[in-house]
């Protein structure tokens, strides 16, 4: 799990179950010093990773490209 934090946001690495086997690479985004539940934003559209571990792996790769937060908590790239 990778972590990166952004004005008024912070970013997760995550990976998200898929109905029938497998996980999609993701990054949650939820408010510095809010509570509540992030907001899960699949990455890598389509690929499918066969384990947890490889779907974090992936998606903290991606966590790294990411150029900030939206004022709406979407990602910019």
């Amino acid at each position: 799990m990778a972590r990166r934090e952004f004005p008024q946001y912070e970013a997760v690495s995550a990976m998200v179950p898929v109905e029938g086997g497998g996980y999609n690479a993701a990054i949650a985004v939820k408010g510095l010093g809010s509570g509540g539940a992030p907001r899960f934003h699949k990455v890598l559209d389509g690929e499918v990773f066969k384990s947890a571990m490889a779907a974090d792996e992936a998606a903290c790769a991606e966590l790294s490209r990411l150029q900030g937060v939206g004022e709406e908590g979407e990602l910019l790239w």
